[in-house]
């Protein structure tokens, strides 16, 4: 029988792509993978270093971190089982609230002092007033993403064995502009964190696969991932990426369909535990579960976020999915005009659009499935690329963006694997393009340095942002509301009013735009703009009856007005809408003393003490009302000694009005020798602190406990 020629003999899978099973650990490449990481630790610095300058932005920082008392309280027990039951964000990824915590208590801002939080006034304070709080926060995304970068190198250099493909995919992760989003926001740390912990994941999983099987091994896989779910609840996905990784490059399908898998050529009978693939679908059951557990939480934390059928029907969701799935590729490829927000396509897309990017997508998978016995990187990364994107990719819509440079953090790993080890395949085929290759290589990364430098430059403040979001996109709406939040914040009035009303006139059902154009009229404070603003607030409220934030600013008017009883059922439909809103209690226990409604009052009290356990104010505003009350039902003595004697350590008995308290609480007690002596002592620190009312104030209850007499009387005083 005749021989086939070498010469003229197909290649097959493995000339094409001789890489090892195993990473090349000998000095040489050891050395040369260590100047890897730290060429990505640098390169991720020079980039994002530029951040530890920046403050915070007006887009989901405040709600994430400087106006978020329990974040600022720092790892506090009360603050911690917040994070692990709240909602808040429309979000459970308790890691993720707990990092922003330990930030918190090693940087600032600290819980403040005041109540005030949730005020127009304190909001007008805005991020400035915390911008030199900013750079810890930046500084801990930043690392966490070069962390990200180094592990996904380690990670595909131990799966594959091809050092310079893994090098060079970790770079083009590190490096490219679609990565400002994730690593230059604050908020956005639930990225950087769920990726670390996805690729802790992938690490566990391949010691896992390599290694004869052990439970602890694998129980270490399902802790990761699990950790990471609670970072980010997109991670649901990553049993699925395991599997595409079982294919290729691990190698564990053995015998399916009636032929083996292709693998790389050493890769062969050492990769792993070869299995059939119901076996390595019921390996996946335990994850799976936890992604089911994590989507039905996500669902529970989103309910209020997720868009009606009614508002975008099912074929306007696959059509913008469509099209989104090509843009996201689109600004892979060409990283240009990248923008914080892209607003959905209310009005509907073209369908021509939609018909292109339909066949684009689908002349890709054709050509991905011809080619996947020869190219199995091929079909993982395409594969890895869209499912990791399916569960933001808007079937089921949240929010009022139609994509998000945020979401492609670990999808596009995929595409970058598929491309690499395609070149790779090319070049070990063809040597003679090492050198041209390599150049190209070189020149992409340092183009990627320039461009995503420019990129999180963008992030340096709110106005800075939004400026540039108007000048890629002019009509989009929520750029015109952020920009008109900054020059709100600068007290620049007019300026912000004109924002906010074209955000209106490209969105007329914007109720967070209306809420802000409330708030900027009061500011301006021209004859008829609180008459404005209450229509603005009540606008809102017709938009979207569930808008807390609507209800409390028309509650606070309401209140100036002298509108007690509206005001009253403006701050009940606030507590309502978020029972953790501690300035509606605040105000509405405010309210109802003041029409002598004590009993309907103090479950307010206890409310804010519970949610402010570590602010001052609110400890000793319900301690004061428990020792001093008219109402004998509604004191109580000891409880209110407890809390005095925490507000005073929570001052460092540095305030007079907690001592003052803890003086009237041993007095309800009949401990009146120690309420005198406490009672001085608040003197002497009232007029240390040049006080000269509180002191006067504790001087006259001073009286009555000398007399032997507690002090029972209008609950404001002293406070």
């Amino acid at each position: 029988m005749r021989r086939r020629s070498q010469k003229n003999r197909s290649p097959d899978h493995d000339s094409l792509v001789p890489l090892s099973a195993e990473p090349d650990t000998s000095k040489r490449h050891a050395c040369a993978a260590a100047g890897v990481c730290v060429f990505l630790l640098a390169a991720v610095m020079l980039v994002f270093g530029q951040t530890l300058r920046h403050g915070f932005v007006n887009y989901d920082d405040y709600d994430y971190v400087f106006w978020n008392d329990n974040v600022k309280g720092g790892l506090t027990p009360h603050d911690v089982q917040w994070a692990f039951t709240t909602d808040r964000g429309s979000n459970w990824h308790p890691l993720t609230w707990l990092s922003h915590m330990v930030d918190c208590q090693i940087y600032g801002p600290h819980a403040d002092a005041g109540l005030g939080g949730a005020d127009p006034e304190h909001r007008a304070a805005g991020c400035a007033r915390y911008f030199k709080f900013a750079w810890g926060h930046h500084l801990t995304n930043v690392l966490l993403h070069a962390a990200n970068a180094i592990l996904l190198f380690l990670v595909l250099w131990w799966m594959t064995g091809a050092l310079w493909p893994s090098a060079f995919v970790a770079a083009l992760f590190a490096l490219h502009p679609l990565r400002a989003e994730s690593v230059a926001w604050v908020s956005e740390r639930k990225d950087v964190l769920s990726g670390f912990f996805f690729l802790l994941t992938l690490a566990a999983y391949v010691g896992y696969v390599r290694r004869p099987f052990s439970p602890l091994r694998y129980l270490a896989v399902v802790a990761l991932f699990a950790l990471g779910l609670m970072a980010k609840p997109m991670l649901v996905t990553l049993p699925f990426v395991l599997l595409l990784l079982d294919y290729w490059p691990l190698g564990r399908f053995a015998g399916y369909g009636g032929a083996d898998i292709p693998v790389c050529r050493e890769n062969r009978g050492r990769s792993g535990r070869q299995e059939c693939l119901p076996h390595l679908i019921a390996e996946k059951l335990p994850l799976l579960a936890l992604s089911a557990a994590s989507c039905a939480v996500t669902i529970w934390a989103q309910r209020a976020a997720i868009v009606p059928n009614e508002r975008i029907d099912f074929p306007s969701r696959l059509g913008n999915a469509a099209v989104s799935l090509v843009g996201y590729l689109a600004h892979w490829f060409y990283p240009a005009n990248l923008v914080a927000m892209y607003p959905y396509p209310y009005s509907g897309l073209a369908v021509g659009r939609v018909a292109a990017a339909a066949a684009l997508l689908a002349a890709i998978s054709l050509a991905v499935l011809i080619a996947w016995r020869r190219y199995p990187y091929l079909l993982v990364g395409w594969l890895w690329y869209l499912g990791m994107l399916v569960p933001v990719i808007g079937l089921v819509q949240v929010g009022t963006q139609a994509m998000a440079d945020r979401y492609t953090y670990l999808p596009l790993i995929g595409p970058a694997v598929a491309l690499v080890w395609l070149a790779a395949g090319f070049v070990t085929s063809s040597p003679r393009w090492r050198l041209p290759c390599a150049a190209v290589a070189s020149f992409i990364l340092l183009d990627l340095i320039v461009v995503a430098y420019q990129q999180v430059s963008y992030w340096r403040d709110s106005k800075t942002l939004w400026t540039h979001a108007l000048y890629c996109s002019a009509d989009n709406w929520t750029a015109h509301h952020g920009l008109g939040a900054a020059l709100s914040e600068a007290q620049r009035c007019d300026e912000a009013i004109a924002e906010f009303e074209q955000a209106l006139e490209l969105r007329p059902p914007y109720a967070l735009a209306r809420i802000s154009l409330g708030i900027a009229l009061e500011h301006r404070g021209e004859p008829g703009d609180i008459d404005a603003a209450v229509e603005q607030y009540r606008r809102a409220i017709r938009t979207d009856p569930t808008l807390a934030d609507a209800h409390y600013s028309l509650g606070v008017l309401l209140a100036r007005r002298g509108s007690a009883d509206e005001a009253i059922a403006e701050f009940r439909r606030t507590a309502k809408y978020n029972p953790d809103h501690a300035n509606a209690h605040y105000n509405l226990a405010v309210c109802l003393e003041n029409q002598g409604k004590y009993a309907e009052a103090m479950p307010h009290w206890t409310a804010v003490a519970q949610l402010q356990p570590d602010n001052v104010e609110a400890v000793d505003d319900l301690a004061w009302r428990l020792a001093t009350y008219s109402d004998a039902s509604l004191r109580d003595g000891k409880k209110a000694v407890g809390l005095a004697e925490r507000a005073i350590a929570l001052s460092h008995g540095e305030a007079a009005k907690p001592l003052g308290t803890l003086a009237a609480a041993y007095a309800e007690l009949g401990r009146f020798s120690e309420a005198v002596e406490t009672a001085q002592r608040a003197v002497d620190v009232a007029v240390q602190h040049g006080d000269a009312a509180v002191a006067d104030d504790i001087r006259a209850q001073m009286k009555l406990y000398r007399a032997n007499r507690p002090y029972h009387g209008s609950p404001g005083q002293p406070q």
